[in-house]
């Protein structure tokens, strides 16, 4: 009989994360582990050409070779690209420190 590894595979939502552990042969890919887990039937809009993966926090091919214990993480399409929203953030402060001064004037 061949030897299994255990591994984990998350998918974190807004509202909550799902977490399924699976039970595989030695040697199993990332996609192996994705189809066993059965959160691709359960959440449709995961796509294996869209969506990145990664294997502890680090960005992973499909075709990679798991480990005994690895956790597998589906990765959902950002809503907003980080850094137009800090150059956004920067603009707002930028106005409310200018701002600012003026209300201490008007206070004394």
């Amino acid at each position: 009989m061949a030897e299994m590894i255990n591994v984990e595979v998350c998918y974190a939502l807004p509202v909550k994360q799902e977490l399924v552990s699976v039970k595989l042969p030695t040697g199993a890919t990332l996609v192996q582990a994705l189809e066993s887990s059965g959160l691709l039937q359960k959440y449709p809009d995961i796509d294996l050409k869209k969506n990145k993966f990664g294997i502890f926090a680090k960005l992973s091919k499909p075709d990679a070779v798991l480990r005994d214990r690895d956790r597998v993480e589906i990765y959902r399409p950002l809503i907003a690209d980080p850094k137009e929203v800090r150059k956004q953030r920067a603009a707002e402060g930028k106005v409310m420190k200018k701002g600012a001064g003026d209300t201490d004037a008007a206070e004394g």
